[in-house]
């Protein structure tokens, strides 16, 4: 079964701190690479006030949404319809804010820990996406 996304990523948008990740292979430290995209979106912003929404390596695409303060990163195979990742991406972050409501994040202490169930949520999302995809075609 192809799953539309490959990695997710949620970071707070001004510092870089990921507030949650899920990686599947994690070769990258977290928090470096949530500093990173902070980074080089802030570097984007300075170019063309709309920061940045997507960039490619080889065979890797990353895409970004931002919403309330946060960075929302997915990977996604190059060969992905970028419409498709971008509609997924957000299905994920209207499902982050209905559960993590902004009034909330605006008190947050720093514990990430409040956000780890914020998976089984994601896992829930992705396998609708590919029943949905299944349905279509078989």
């Amino acid at each position: 079964m192809v799953k539309v996304l490959q990695d997710i990523w949620i970071l707070k948008e001004e510092s870089g701190i990921v507030v949650f990740h899920r990686v599947f292979d994690e070769e990258l430290d977290v928090q470096l690479f949530g500093g990173l995209m902070s980074a080089l979106n802030s570097f984007a912003e300075q170019l063309s006030k709309e920061g940045i929404s997507s960039f490619e390596l080889s065979n890797k695409r990353f895409t970004l949404l931002k919403r309330e303060g946060l960075l929302f990163v997915a990977s996604s195979d190059n060969d992905e319809k970028i419409k498709k990742v971008q509609r997924e991406l957000k299905r994920i972050s209207d499902k982050f804010f209905e559960i993590y409501p902004p009034e909330i994040l605006e008190n947050w202490d720093s514990d990430i820990s409040m956000f780890k169930d914020f998976k089984e949520e994601i896992e829930e999302s992705l396998e609708e996406t590919v029943k949905k995809f299944q349905k279509a075609f078989w």
